[in-house]
């Protein structure tokens, strides 16, 4: 089937799953495969459950219902059909990547915008070879601006992923010790990162550079249609940190209306985001919604409206304690920043529960030493690593507390006689350090 004829089955119903336990109800059902799933298997199901095609990719799962549509590839083909239907909406897309921060920079972008235009925006963290076709297929007629957020763990994939979606407008929030062992190294993330401002600079997009960022603005030196933010005065957008205690607060230098040609007041935006690491995020939003006319009381609106979630820098009050959760993602860049900001916060009671980083490669053995040895300077009450990366570095079991995984540390952790403490709990997904916290029933968002 020519894609052309199968976009016009999905015009249908403008849905496509990939799971035929979550089938709706009209969607087309594409049989993805992976090292422990075979989609094919599950198309006739994905049927009877209401989808109103399936699309295989295996003659074994073929039959003689008219509904199952056999084609070469089926990631191949959802792929094809997201590009056809972005360039059929010709809707703007804007794509974010980066080595942190990128779903937090999202979601800030989404809560500007969307105070002034119909706005779509990446659920979760779909962001790879996958998720971005998906992100695709979900925007629709009415929306006025598209925000795509893109991931990579190897080379070449940021650039697939441009050719998907076709970005219009592009920010890197920064260049990180991220992803090494499928980057190879520090060099190797920044080209890598580096891959959607090439991009951008041949269709004739627009960047929007980070200038805080050293790594960040080399990428973007050659660049013709630029529009920088930072904390420097030089920047189109000029916003400063004034500090977080533990939420962060900034001040926004507006630069003249580009209507009127009037000055405008600086303005104070104080955020519902942990620590002085989330500054680039915020300043990426401002400098995003003012290129794009979003009113000032606007942006400060959505940024002061925006609440993160999901064990992105939540900040939970249980049994007496303030916990910082931040164990969505990490990284050397993201892991020494959160350190460094919860030092920085006043309160003598301290305790932290750290994870391993992994897909560091060979760059783990070090990169998990820096930490103790980050950690050991600032002398915290009491700090639990958790995870074998960690305990291959440890020079002194005797000192420090060390558990190979999450269940081990559980016994060792009494909310019933830890009380009037910060906690900071931070790792990387796999740790799933989220399982040490109290109930859900028991832990309620800092008002």
């Amino acid at each position: 089937m020519q894609i052309a004829d199968l976009y016009k089955l999905f015009r249908e119903n403008n849905t496509v799953s990939t799971d035929s336990r979550q089938v709706q109800g009209g969607e087309l059902y594409f049989s993805l495969k992976g090292e422990r799933f075979n989609g094919n298997a599950y198309a006739s199901a994905a049927l009877e459950q209401g989808a109103a095609y399936a699309i295989i990719d295996e003659e074994a799962y073929q039959t003689d219902d008219p509904r199952l549509i056999l084609v070469e590839d089926g990631l191949a083909c959802l792929q094809d059909l997201a590009t056809y239907h972005r360039k059929a909406l010709n809707v703007p897309i804007f794509a974010i990547t980066g080595s942190n921060g990128k779903t937090t920079t999202k979601e800030l972008l989404h809560a500007v915008l969307s105070t002034t235009y119909q706005t779509q925006a990446t659920v979760g963290n779909l962001n790879n070879h996958i998720g971005v076709p998906l992100t695709l297929l979900r925007v629709r007629k009415d929306t006025q601006l598209a925000i795509v957020e893109m991931g990579a763990n190897h080379p070449i994939e940021i650039n697939q992923l441009c050719k998907y979606a076709l970005p219009n407008f592009g920010l890197i929030t920064n260049i990180g010790k991220a992803h090494l062992e499928g980057f190879g190294s520090l060099e190797g993330v920044m080209n890598a990162k580096g891959e959607l401002f090439e991009f951008l600079e041949h269709s004739g997009g627009k960047l929007f550079v980070n200038s805080n960022d050293e790594r960040v603005s080399r990428l973007a030196y050659w660049a013709q249609s630029v529009w920088s933010y930072g904390s420097e005065k030089h920047t189109k957008t000029h916003v400063e940190s004034l500090g977080a205690e533990p939420y962060l607060s900034v001040r926004w230098y507006p630069k003249k209306d580009k209507k009127t040609g009037e000055e405008r007041p600086a303005m104070t935006i104080n955020s519902k985001l942990v620590g002085e690491y989330n500054l680039d995020n915020i300043i990426a939003a401002i400098a995003v919604g003012d290129f794009f006319s979003v009113p000032a009381e606007q942006i400060k609106q959505g940024i002061e409206s925006y609440v993160p979630a999901n064990k992105r820098s939540e900040v939970l009050n249980a049994k007496g304690n303030r916990f910082i959760v931040d164990c969505y993602n990490a990284n050397p860049s993201s892991m020494k920043a959160a350190i460094n900001n919860f030092a920085k916060l006043k309160g003598e009671r301290k305790l932290l529960i750290l994870g391993d980083m992994l897909e560091l490669g060979d760059d783990s053995a070090a990169e998990h030493k820096g930490i103790i040895d980050l950690v050991t300077k600032h002398n915290f009450n009491r700090v639990c690593y958790v995870g074998e990366q960690f305990g291959k570095v440890m020079t002194n079991r005797d000192s420090q507390e060390w558990y190979a995984n999450v269940q081990a540390l559980k016994p060792m952790l009494d909310w019933t006689e830890i009380s009037e403490h910060q906690i900071l709990v931070k790792g990387s997904r796999g740790i799933a350090l989220e399982r040490v916290l109290p109930a859900d029933d028991e832990a309620h968002p800092e008002q």
